[in-house]
């Protein structure tokens, strides 16, 4: 039973990523391209991998996390004020994305290519998380706290517990936990001195 809370964590996250939409079409939120194309690429790759290795409903999380911000990176390009201007970092961070699909690739073995979708995802997300950091006005947490939802309900589903069925999952909670933390890192610390006042 607990494995059909994946079809909740996906509507949730799907849900999210309606509202950072809208979000990015108003031009308040202005999504790093790079990021977003890479975060689509990585979870699709890293579904079908799990999936050749035996893993069934509980991907379908990681699919999520993948097709989402495929959305996401097609909306950005609606909007001109949602514009976020990408820098030598962001592209060199999308080449590393891009050298670990490559050595997937090249290796074809499931838990290879799950570690290297790990890191590619890793690598397109350290843009956003440093413009989260740094100007948390530009991004919307709500695609973040669906996102974890719906990795967490990875684990309910979970048959067999191995690498292919929780590598993904469990990077995805990490991922998104540390951009939550991003955007409101800033809050937190004024409440937490605050009281210490």
């Amino acid at each position: 039973m607990l494995q059909y809370l994946v079809f909740v964590g996906a509507a949730v996250q799907l849900s999210g990523v309606v509202s950072y939409i809208k979000e990015t079409l108003k031009g308040n939120t202005k999504p790093n391209k790079v990021t977003w194309l890479m975060w689509s690429v990585a979870p699709l790759i890293a579904t079908f991998a799990a999936l050749s290795d035996g893993v069934r409903w509980s991907v379908l999380p990681v699919f999520m996390a993948g097709f989402g911000p495929l959305l996401v990176f097609i909306a950005s390009f609606v909007n001109k004020k949602s514009y976020w201007k990408l820098e030598k970092f962001d592209y060199l961070c999308g080449l590393c994305s891009i050298l670990a699909l490559i050595f997937w690739g090249i290796t074809k073995e499931p838990i290879i290519a799950i570690i290297f979708a790990i890191a590619s995802d890793g690598f397109a997300g350290i843009p956003t998380l440093v413009k989260s950091w740094k100007y948390p006005e530009t991004e919307t947490v709500t695609a973040y706290t669906t996102g974890l939802f719906n990795a967490l309900t990875s684990f309910a589903a979970i048959k067999i517990w191995n690498f292919s069925s929780c590598a993904f999952p469990a990077y995805l909670v990490v991922m998104c936990i540390s951009l939550i933390f991003s955007v409101y890192h800033c809050k937190i610390f004024k409440k937490i001195f605050a009281v210490k006042k």
